[in-house]
């Protein structure tokens, strides 16, 4: 079998591990079951994920067989947080969000299984198991086998205890629940790996106490770093908002831009991360990277290799075909509404009523922020710098025509070279 563990290593992907020696033997002896879980607070997986599927993709073209959880159970609970107990979301919400998780992960793992003929993934819900655990069972059979001094060391814990909020029972089982997880997937499935964000490291060890304590087995586990930008940001977060993977929320066109605007200092450390390309390819990138920092390479093999991952080959070209269009570089005709409605959506710009009459070029050059007043968007046509869907623009009280209108019911107005923004009107357009 492959020597996995030296990828991770030099890709940066494990921040802790158990034994490394035997875990690496473990990994030499033949396909091994392993398993990663995620947890349904909110119906999508964000960004900040990804370095978990890294994980479990480098294993799985190492030849071994991944175990994908979604917990239906610990979703219900929450692990604590370091500030303050979570919502409680009710049941319903959360076994909608376990099959809306569950068929977005799909891309990571199925695809690669069956186009390159690796093992394909298992999918389990830990409520399967915990929804049939009794109380009794849950203290006798589980409880006896964790300290509570040793839970209490718990970072989110010990922050919780000592501020006003504290911490309730409930969140402080958690730690139980999910080692359980680990239990049950070892007897079910033979699992004898776990790998996990380094914030879950005292959950995930739990589980490796409690197969050992309740099965005499030595198991394993790992755990990546935890992701942050240079100024100490959580990835994914974008203007306070969340970079998702679920193309209703975050659209493809606006998640390929999250990557391809990321700072340099970002791209060059999360380029290994996040890449799949071989080690003197990622190098290259980075030393271009520092040599010619304008070219954003790092940035641009990001967007292309995480939105073809994520959203597929197809919702990439349409990604990228909507920057050049944007831009003047290609016609905006070739874009679809859904395209034409997240570029331009995310540039910014104005909405007209359905039955609005439709301004001049000059009025929506102000109302789109693009002009701050009238006198600069004359002025702007005048010198030949505005656009209306990349056609320049020559009389600033011209009044679009129907036909200009794009599907969707979008107008595309540009400023220079760079600056962009959308005027949308219901019912406008082809597609309308």
């Amino acid at each position: 079998m492959t020597d996995v563990i030296d990828e991770l290593h030099r890709r940066g992907l494990i921040a802790q591990s158990t034994d490394e020696e035997a875990l690496r033997a473990h990994l030499a002896e033949g396909p091994v079951t392993y398993y990663c879980g995620f947890d349904p607070t909110a119906q999508s997986l964000h960004v900040g994920h990804l370095i978990q599927f890294m994980v479990l993709r480098a294993l799985q073209r190492a030849g071994h067989q991944p175990i994908v959880l979604v917990g239906g159970a610990t979703g219900l609970i929450g692990d604590p947080r370091m500030s303050s107990e979570r919502v409680l979301n009710d049941p319903a919400t959360v076994a909608t969000w376990v099959d809306r998780i569950r068929q977005r992960v799909a891309p990571f793992l199925d695809r690669p299984a069956a186009e390159e003929g690796l093992r394909a993934p298992v999918y389990v819900d830990n409520l399967d198991w915990t929804g049939q655990l009794s109380a009794l069972d849950f203290l006798r059979d589980l409880g006896k086998h964790f300290r509570v001094n040793r839970m209490l060391a718990k970072e989110a814990v010990s922050a919780r205890l000592n501020s006003d909020a504290g911490i309730s029972y409930t969140e402080f089982s958690y730690q139980i629940l999910q080692a359980n997880d680990f239990l049950e997937l070892f007897r079910r499935h033979g699992c004898t790996l776990q790998s996990g964000g380094s914030d879950q490291w005292g959950n995930i060890t739990a589980g490796v106490d409690l197969v050992r304590r309740t099965e005499g087995a030595g198991t394993h586990a790992l755990s990546t770093p935890l992701i942050t930008t240079a100024d100490g940001k959580k990835i994914g977060k974008t203007e306070g908002a969340t970079v998702w993977l679920d193309p209703e929320l975050t659209s493809p066109y606006a998640f390929f831009q999250y990557w391809l605007t990321i700072d340099d200092v970002d791209a060059r450390a999360w380029l290994p991360l996040f890449s799949e390309r071989p080690a003197e390819e990622v190098e290259a990138l980075i030393a271009e990277s520092l040599e010619r920092p304008a070219s954003r390479a790092p940035q641009r093999a990001l967007a292309e290799e995480l939105t073809r991952l994520v959203h597929g080959a197809e919702e990439l070209a349409q990604a990228e075909a909507a920057g050049r269009a944007l831009f003047g570089r290609e016609e905006l005709s070739t874009l679809g509404p859904r395209t034409l409605t997240a570029a331009l959506g995310e540039a910014g710009g104005t909405e007209l009523a359905a039955g609005e009459e439709t301004p001049t070029v000059a009025v929506l050059l102000q109302r789109t922020g693009l002009v701050s007043s009238l006198s600069e968007a004359r002025r702007t046509v005048k010198e030949g710098g505005a656009y209306l869907n990349n056609e320049r623009v020559t009389d600033p009280e011209a009044v679009p025509a129907e036909s200009d209108w794009l599907p969707g019911g979008w107008l595309a107005l540009r400023r220079g070279k760079r600056s962009v923004a959308g005027v949308h009107r219901p019912g406008a357009g082809p597609a309308a």
